[in-house]
């Protein structure tokens, strides 16, 4: 060592710069320092999750205990109370569903029974169609075919036909392509015969609807128009069908003076 240490004493001169030492660290801050920043491993993740989920099913369980801590602490007359508010909603909801089935067993019924009288209505309408001659008819029965070379058939002739026809039940008929009706008339003599007005010529051709068993019966009993016929030098010939097809129309015609009676 030097004269000059030995002087100073080893002190720092004025002028010279103090030399840096290492500081200690105070406890919070070496607890700062240990975390953070954080360092979080995945087992400490799983953990976390784990803890999480025990801790929400926990705070559920505690709330739904404490909704049903006010039922346990209420009086008797209090839940005796809150049982008959219980039953008289159920009662009012089973009177409301009753009386909505009742209400839809009516409008069944109701529409069924709408639906059945649509039905007769339609079905009442084709049958007076039918009669009237202004819809077409088809079904069992037979062809009446009548040749007169000699046009020895008189108007009259054909009329006992047609009312031999009808007495046998005969439900649709048509001459010649004239639709036969309740007012139907022939008129005129051999060789110019008209059905109601209309003219029509040999052979005579009757198109009839109706069971062929009584039908044809009918035009052959002895001294019937068949014989008639036989003796004008008429021929006759009869033959059944399982479906004739009488599609000749009349136009419907409105009433000049009836009125229906029906409210």
């Amino acid at each position: 060592m030097s004269n000059d240490d030995e002087f100073t004493g080893g002190r720092e001169q004025p002028g010279e710069q103090p030399v840096d030492a290492p500081q200690e660290l105070t406890g919070r801050q070496r607890l700062i320092a240990g975390v953070w920043p954080p360092r979080i491993t995945r087992a400490q993740l799983i953990v976390a999750v784990l803890l999480f989920v025990l801790g929400l099913g926990l705070a559920i369980q505690v709330r739904s205990n404490s909704d049903n801590s006010a039922l346990r602490g209420a009086r008797q007359e209090d839940l005796v109370r809150i049982l008959d508010e219980v039953d008289d909603r159920s009662q009012r909801l089973e009177d409301e569903k009753q009386r909505l089935e009742n209400q839809r067993t009516e409008l069944e019924n109701s529409s069924d029974q709408a639906e059945e009288a649509r039905k007769q209505t339609v079905e009442k309408e084709r049958q007076l169609g039918i009669l009237a001659g202004t819809v077409a008819a088809h079904g069992p029965g037979i062809t009446l075919t009548i040749n007169d070379p000699g046009d020895a058939v008189e108007a009259d002739k054909l009329l006992d036909a047609l009312q031999e026809l009808r007495a046998a039940g005969a439900e649709a008929i048509e001459v010649n392509g004239v639709r036969v009706v309740a007012n139907t008339y022939f008129s005129g003599d051999g060789g110019a015969i008209k059905v109601d007005g209309r003219k029509i010529s040999a052979p005579y051709v009757f198109k009839v609807i109706g069971k062929p068993q009584d039908l044809e019966p009918a035009l052959n009993i002895p001294g019937g128009i068949v014989q008639t016929l036989e003796k004008e030098q008429a021929t006759v010939h009869v033959s059944q069908a399982e479906d004739i097809v009488v599609d000749a129309l009349r136009p419907a015609e409105r009433p000049g003076y009836a009125r229906s009676s029906a409210q």
